[in-house]
């Protein structure tokens, strides 16, 4: 028979569960089941990339596993209940979490590294755990062994949990949007995976995606996304950074129709100087910026800048090493850290690398990359001032005008400025709940709050705070 040799330590902690209406559990609640707990932190975009794994095994056992998150958060923000409760609804997890926002179960099992995995097997020993993705093939033989093994000695018996729900609205939780010619808005309604085309005064022009989740081309009722975030406008076509689908999708808004120009749903690695002259998918791409028929990627899951030809629909490897860390120099020697954000100017593309709370600057001339603020993978904080001392927290939404960038400094929750000439980092707006994205139109900032569900603007004059009311009182085209 297959087993571990010691004893599951335990998982409850003082800091409460979620998707279990409030109910706590102990290790020994789970006896007689398969448990397969996952180590994550909700703004890791490796620990996004095992859910669809996990949600797999769910449905392939749902009498004899018991999937349990186990959130250990890196970042401060990362540590609060509704935070976590708020990541669970936008990734679809139904699944129990405790909150161990004190790092005890997590040192109990002696991991080190997110996403890890540990398996448990029905008599509460521990057969193992591993670190990193691409879980499922690595699962599945354990757990057939495991059920061979132990056979009717294993609890069938389902739990029942109650997963969290969500607040009712329009929106759920918007994320990027740009501005065309008109003035009209496109906004990225990823929680619900569709774009909407909205008035600046928050009617619904237009809704591109039937709302569900999915990867499918056709007609705008027809397609489906997975968590769209970045994009991109050229005449008639709108680019999409279809995040959870590793996927750009093309939205022509002439014949209003959906396709996917790259990407094959699958994630995709290349490191150093492996795939450097041949077309490369992209792998959770969460922002887009266009320069004349040059698409640039942020390609957070791979932690690089890719850049797609529009003429030819390749995309290929542009900045960035694929290893996760705060390295300046040549394109190519460079690394980043989950790059979330983009705004271009002046031959200048900003960065937002939200795993190292850091703001990047690549000289598209030189072909070098600079860090403006940050220091490390794990520096972060909530310090205005000189950039070399400022400390932002997950920032991972960017907008430049003139001399002045403008910063969604996500798990603060606020909107901070850069002023390139000063190198000065002052707060605009607070009192956010995870901005995603922020641009300046006439004048106004716009931003998406995006865990509050809102879209809102402030007149940056007088500093008032306004909320677009979206509605669904225009007809849809």
């Amino acid at each position: 028979m297959i087993t571990g040799r010691v004893n599951a330590p335990e998982i409850d902690t003082k800091y409460g569960w979620l998707n279990t209406n409030g109910k706590s559990y102990s290790v020994n609640d789970f006896r007689g089941k398969i448990v397969l707990l996952d180590f994550w932190t909700l703004g890791c975009i490796n620990c996004q990339h095992i859910l669809p794994d996990l949600h797999r095994l769910e449905a392939e056992y749902p009498a004899e596993l018991v999937v349990i998150g186990v959130h250990s958060a890196k970042f401060d923000n990362e540590k609060i209940h509704n935070a976590i409760r708020k990541a669970i609804l936008k990734f679809g997890i139904t699944h129990p979490v405790v909150n161990d926002a004190g790092f005890e179960v997590w040192k109990h099992y002696a991991v080190n590294a997110w996403p890890t995995i540990v398996l448990i097997d029905p008599a509460g020993k521990v057969i193992g755990q591993r670190a990193g993705e691409g879980i499922y093939d690595v699962v599945k033989p354990n757990i057939d062994l495991l059920i061979q093994d132990f056979g009717d000695k294993i609890n069938r018996t389902l739990f029942s949990f109650q997963p969290e729900e969500q607040a009712a609205g329009i929106l759920q939780f918007p994320s990027k949007f740009i501005t065309d010619a008109t003035g009209a808005i496109y906004l990225s309604d990823s929680g619900n995976h569709r774009i909407l085309k909205i008035n600046q005064e928050g009617k619904i022009l237009q809704v591109i995606g039937s709302g569900q989740r999915g990867f499918s081309n056709g007609s705008f009722n027809e397609a489906t996304f997975n968590e769209p975030h970045g994009l991109a406008l050229q005449d008639e076509n709108l680019y999409v950074a279809d995040a959870k689908n590793n996927a750009i999708r093309k939205v022509n808004l002439t014949t209003n129709e959906v396709t996917t120009v790259a990407g094959t749903g699958e994630l995709d690695y290349y490191f150093f100087a492996e795939s450097l002259d041949e077309p490369v998918n992209p792998n959770s791409p969460w922002d887009l910026v266009l320069e004349g028929n040059t698409l640039y990627i942020a390609s957070a899951g791979n932690h690089q800048i890719l850049i797609m030809d529009l003429a030819t629909q390749t995309v290929r490897r542009f900045a960035g090493t694929g290893r996760e860390a705060l390295a300046d120099g040549s394109l190519l020697e460079a690394a980043f850290n989950q790059p979330s954000g983009l705004a271009l100017q002046a031959g200048i593309l900003y960065v937002a690398d939200a795993e190292a709370s850091a703001i990047r600057a690549i000289d598209l001339n030189k072909g070098t990359v600079q860090t403006l603020i940050g220091t490390g993978l794990f520096d972060f904080g909530d310090v205005d001032g000189d950039a070399d001392a400022a400390l932002l927290q997950h920032t991972m939404g960017l907008a430049v005008y003139q001399n002045q960038l403008y910063i969604a400094d996500t798990y603060n929750g606020k909107i901070k400025v850069l002023n390139l000439e000063t190198n000065r980092v002052q707060t605009l707006v607070a009192g956010l709940d995870e901005p995603n994205d922020v641009k300046l139109i006439d004048t106004i900032l716009w931003i998406t709050d995006t865990n509050h569900h809102q879209l809102l603007k402030v007149d940056l004059t007088t500093g008032e705070k306004f909320l677009v009311p979206v509605t669904m009182e225009a007809q849809a085209e």
